[in-house]
């Protein structure tokens, strides 16, 4: 078997790896950086599956780091887009209240876009219906001018290419199995290193867990799905989001406008049976099916988050004409014959803390002085990734 030693190792090759790895040669440009992804390509998870949404930063609260870094994220990724002339398709959001109760957490988020310092617009429904003459609110709207929707795969492999060239190397086809004191096993062989950086993703709890870290958290997987619209581009002239429950980190079912002018409809938020269940059996481990399946009862019954109501609800998002009434409240004109083609499932990688038997609603990180764990990427992550990378610097640079 091959041995390979650098300064540092990273495992997961998405955005956050990606990432961290192009903040960590800008630091330490004499290092040696390897990045371990297990695929034949980067972006084949998450950071490839995501809805592509550069979001604006007014839903999370100030004391939380999905503030601090979503306004940046989104200026840097804006930027990063327009600076290699990627597609970014620049048509803002409206937030729409479907009743009075609404009308209240349009308060708080417009209360937290203040705080937060992010442009958002409080509208009436007259100005909303100039916005999109098709959308349906009640009295109140919200708009936002900052959130876009770029091609995720074009965005990541933009960043491959730029490390690449300032010579980080990257293992494909290396899957991560286990640490031997200072060496980490992989099916093509030993890599020792300095530090190491856990970026990965639905698996980053299981590899923190060799480290002596993630005692109390466990990954809880969710499936969303989106389906097209076939109706015309143009249909639609911006994104349109329910107001959400700002008790979980769903933001409910919505209309996307990808970069190339197609609608979208969704996501789903449905409890996965293993980690990597994107379609029919494909990536089942039995192991891992009973793992998830025991967890998942443990939480039907005690919980903080109503996992019961939210996997009944979610799993109803499977019944196509189910999710397109939930979406006919929001616009005007849907009908289900328009709504046919599935896209790719994505994974959410939610984290839970199994001690309070909670959905963890901030990134979290949990590291010393040889390793770095990234817990909880999810959503804003995409959004997010390059001040975030920033940050994970510190926290090494604090512990090294």
């Amino acid at each position: 078997m091959k041995q390979v030693s650098c300064d540092f190792l990273i495992i997961g090759a998405g955005i956050i790896g990606v990432s961290v790895a192009a903040e960590l040669k800008v630091r330490y440009p004499e290092t040696k950086i390897i990045l371990l992804e297990k695929e034949p390509a980067i972006g084949l998870h998450a950071s490839g599956r995501n809805s592509g949404v550069l979001h604006a930063g007014f839903y999370y609260t100030s004391d939380s780091l999905k503030a601090k870094f979503t306004r940046t994220g989104n200026i840097q990724l804006t930027d990063f887009c327009e600076s290699r002339k990627l597609k970014i398709n620049k048509i803002g959001k409206l937030v729409v209240a479907q009743n009075e109760k609404d009308l209240l957490v349009l308060d708080e988020l417009l209360k937290r876009a203040i705080d937060n310092d992010v442009p958002l617009h409080d509208i009436d429904e007259v100005e909303a219906k100039k916005i999109e003459p098709r959308v349906k609110t009640y009295q109140r709207a919200l708009y936002s001018p900052t959130t876009s929707t770029v091609d995720p795969i074009e965005v990541i492999k933009a960043m491959q290419d730029d490390i690449v060239s300032q010579g980080v190397q990257i293992d494909f086809n290396v899957t991560y199995l286990k640490k031997d004191k200072q060496q980490i096993l992989t099916t093509k062989g030993i890599y020792e290193s300095n530090y190491l950086i856990n970026a990965a993703g639905l698996y980053a709890d299981k590899i923190a867990k060799n480290f002596g870290f993630s005692q109390n958290y466990r990954i809880l997987p969710f499936k969303g799905i989106y389906i097209y619209s076939n109706e015309q581009h143009g249909a639609l002239a911006t994104n349109i989001y329910p107001v959400p429950n700002l008790d979980n980190p769903f933001l409910g079912v919505h209309f996307t406008i990808n970069v190339n002018g197609n609608i979208k409809l969704g996501p789903t938020a449905i409890p996965a049976f293993w980690r990597e269940q994107y379609q029919g059996f494909s990536n089942f481990k039995i192991n891992e099916f009973m793992e998830t399946l025991l967890f998942q009862s443990s939480l039907l019954y005690r919980s903080d988050f109503s996992f019961k109501k939210l996997a009944i609800e979610e799993i109803k998002k499977y019944y196509k004409p189910f999710l397109v009434k939930k979406a006919a409240a929001l616009v005007d004109g849907i009908e289900s014959k328009n709504y046919k083609k599935w896209g790719k499932a994505g994974i959410r990688a939610q984290l839970v803390n199994i001690k309070d038997k909670k959905m963890e609603m901030d990134f979290i990180l949990e590291g010393d002085k040889q390793s770095m764990h990234v817990l909880n990427a999810v959503s804003p992550g995409f959004t997010c990734a390059l001040p975030f990378s920033k940050y994970i610097c510190d926290k090494i640079e604090e512990l090294i």
